[in-house]
């Protein structure tokens, strides 16, 4: 069964830590753009939803960081944080372990991945889930990309790791969607945290929206870092799902930068 849906999201703690610090009217509006992603998602019938996310050394550090990882487990926890600080409480998710194993023996027919059977979402996973799966009740495949601890991989690798996604779930019965969450520019954890650089985000959403690849992975990391931050790192996640997207445009449901949540937020997603 083919993909049946493929979207972007941003993923930054603060998006419910500190809701209630937002403009309420582009929180209200960021919120209803989630809310229609969640609907999306359901009414394309998806049975799981496989989420392309970069973890924040709560499961890798630099003791052993993999490129690439995939959850191959019937269930997870999250979040990892302190759940009163994140305004999200700590649950179990399922997930779909032969799934999962199915899924990743086909991307590893052509990249090398890790796998592992014991996940604890933080932020990056655990606030999309909050809008997108409230009720918890759609089995997740976690995946996460490296994009904390350098060396990072390239940006044309996490275009390849997109195209085996889409050939793995267009391998496997199940109908599967695709969610790929991160952020733009962003300086988390450093004197500059709350700095959002809005020409540079609107450039690369620009390239993103039409999927113009040689574009999106002509950025090198230290043009992403002096004009995205650390943070900007990320954008590897918007890449690989728009490499999954097969060339498809996107539509962009919301992209504005919420000073509060240390990010310009996006929801968008690809004419599948």
């Amino acid at each position: 069964m083919s993909l049946v849906y493929a979207g972007v999201c941003s993923h930054g703690p603060g998006i419910t830590a500190r809701a209630d610090q937002a403009d309420p009217e582009l929180r209200d509006e960021f919120y209803a753009s989630l809310d229609k992603m969640r609907q999306d998602i359901e009414d394309s019938g998806a049975e799981a939803l496989m989420m392309v996310a970069a973890e924040h050394f709560a499961n890798f550090f630099m003791n052993n960081m993999p490129a690439y990882c995939i959850g191959m487990a019937d269930q997870y926890e999250g979040p990892i944080e302190d759940p009163e600080w994140l305004k999200i409480a700590r649950t179990n998710v399922p997930g779909n372990s032969d799934l999962s194993k199915r899924v990743i023996t086909e991307i590893m027919q052509t990249v090398d991945t890790a796998f592992s059977e014991e996940w604890k979402f933080d932020h990056g996973i655990s606030v999309p889930l909050n809008f997108l799966t409230p009720r918890y009740d759609l089995p997740v495949i976690p995946a996460n990309i490296n994009c904390q601890g350098p060396p990072l991989t390239p940006l044309g690798r996490a275009w390849e790791f997109g195209k085996a996604i889409r050939r793995a779930c267009d391998a496997v019965p199940e109908k599967i969607a695709l969610v790929g969450t991160g952020g733009i520019s962003h300086w988390p954890a450093t004197p500059d945290s709350g700095k959002i650089n809005l020409e540079w985000d609107a450039e690369f959403m620009r390239h993103f929206t039409n999927n113009d690849k040689h574009s999106m992975l002509g950025y090198s990391d230290e043009d992403i870092y002096r004009d995205g931050g650390q943070g900007g790192y990320e954008i590897r996640t918007f890449i690989a799902t728009a490499a999954a997207a097969n060339g498809a445009k996107a539509d962009v449901h919301f992209f504005k930068p919420i000073p509060i949540f240390a990010t310009s937020c996006v929801c968008a997603s690809f004419q599948l």
